[in-house]
């Protein structure tokens, strides 16, 4: 038997309309915010006993409607605690609370939480109170109890298993503690972890299933661009896509030797690699990178501050990294402008040590060699870079087998090859003298 949202549905746009027109200003108000109406059925909670409804599906699905209608159910059904973690407090304000399809949007005026972005808090009428937290600052977390919580984006997380521990440590209010985890999906070990846990309800979709709700033109432009590909795979159609046959960097190789507190440095360098964007064309990201190399002799991912911004954006976004990780000098290739790098990184700050690199091979001869130190285990990232990392696991022997260029990648590589391949152990003869005790603290800068 149809229901009546499925009834409605079933009619004409100028149906609907006049079926509306049938009712009462205050009706249609109602009817309006009743989501039991409006939504798929797969957008409605499951049944049963789970802890987490994990929601891995493509853009446009209809994943952040779906996590702030059911923190509205939550909220109304009983007073209580809600978390709200998004990647960052950015994403967590902007897309959850206050995105068109957020907290705020999907309530009727008179029924709007109080909100106080000071506080990082949502208040309810009936005094239950939602919390905003950051996948970048997990500590938040430790501490504060809650009693069901909306975790967006979670495939992006740098440290995600770690933040997932610390919120369930502090899910112990009430007797039905409860996670929603909306995510486009990535190849991760926590979300193949997650999907097979027991108290877990999966629930996929496409971005096609929700066509009637999104532009034409661009559905239309997005599967004319990316339908069949990687990219399309994962971003339309919510698929969980393995690694490249062949590809020089494996996520397995990645997370065998994933650290989350890198050791003192011995050397550190930021690395660029500059694509020719003035921040407002179509051009590709500037790549930036830093990498170390550890007083125990291993390399260190530590950040990736890669951007889209003028030249003076990125070379003060470079100098910012090159101050805070306390950086020897910056590198970057010459072959793209020539000395236009080496001419805004001075112009930002001459004090600034600075290395000029030439590409002789193309990228993934480049990449090579840092792709065997990652084999051998000499490698680790400190905590996780989902972008540079979704970038490397599409290198090749034979080339990049993703969209765009691998600005990211390239700017690992040659940060990587300054502080391992490029590293020498001075000579005894050499003008530095190296006293026992400290053997192992010293810091050669070039």
């Amino acid at each position: 038997m149809l229901s009546a949202a499925d009834c409605f549905r079933a009619l004409s746009p100028d149906q609907q309309e006049a079926e509306l027109a049938r009712l009462s200003n205050e009706a249609q108000a109602a009817l309006l915010h009743d989501w039991r109406f409006w939504a798929r059925p797969d957008q409605l909670p499951p049944e049963g006993d789970w802890l987490t409804w994990l929601i891995l599906a493509g853009r446009g699905w209809g994943k952040t409607r779906t996590g702030a209608q059911l923190v509205r159910s939550w909220a109304e059904e009983s007073v209580c605690r809600i978390a709200l973690v998004g990647l960052t407090a950015a994403d967590a304000r902007d897309v959850m609370v206050e995105g068109e399809s957020g907290i705020l949007a999907v309530h009727p005026e008179d029924k709007r939480p109080l909100y106080e972005p000071s506080k990082r808090r949502l208040t309810w009428p009936n005094g239950t109170i939602a919390t905003c937290y950051n996948a970048s600052e997990p500590d938040q977390l430790r501490g504060p109890q809650h009693h069901k919580a909306w975790v967006d984006e979670p495939a992006k997380f740098p440290a995600a298993q770690d933040l997932w521990d610390q919120l369930i440590f502090g899910l112990r209010l009430g007797n039905k503690p409860q996670i929603v985890a909306t995510t486009t999906p990535r190849p991760i070990p926590f979300i193949r972890r997650l999907m097979q846990d027991p108290s877990t309800r999966l629930t996929r979709g496409k971005t096609l299933d929700n066509r009637s709700n999104l532009a034409q033109g661009a559905v239309d432009a997005m599967i004319e661009r990316y339908a069949g590909t990687r990219l399309g795979r994962q971003e339309l159609d919510g698929e969980i896509v393995d690694d490249v046959p062949g590809a020089l960097w494996t996520r397995d190789m990645l997370d065998m030797t994933r650290v989350n507190v890198a050791p003192e440095m011995a050397r550190v360098v930021v690395a660029i690699d500059p694509s020719g964007t003035d921040g407002n064309d179509e051009g590709d990201d500037v790549g930036i990178v830093v990498a170390g190399r550890g007083v125990d002799g291993r390399g260190y991912v530590l950040a990736d501050n890669t951007c889209k911004l003028s030249p003076d954006g990125w070379a003060r976004m470079a100098i910012t990294a090159y101050h805070r990780h306390q950086a020897d000098r910056i590198v970057a290739e010459r072959n793209f402008g020539g000395a236009m790098v080496q001419a805004v990184i001075r112009a930002a700050d001459a004090s600034v040590p600075y290395k000029e690199v030439t590409a002789s091979r193309g990228k993934a001869q480049r990449a090579e060699p840092v792709s065997a130190l990652y084999e051998q285990g000499r490698i680790s990232h400190v905590g996780g870079f989902s972008d540079l990392e979704d970038e490397m696991v599409l290198m090749t022997a034979s080339g990049f087998q993703g969209e765009g260029s691998p600005n990211r990648t390239d700017a690992l590589v040659w940060a990587l090859t300054e502080v391992m391949l490029s590293y020498q152990v001075p000579a005894r003869t050499e003008a530095m003298s190296i006293v026992p005790s400290m053997a192992g603290t010293w810091r050669k800068r070039a």
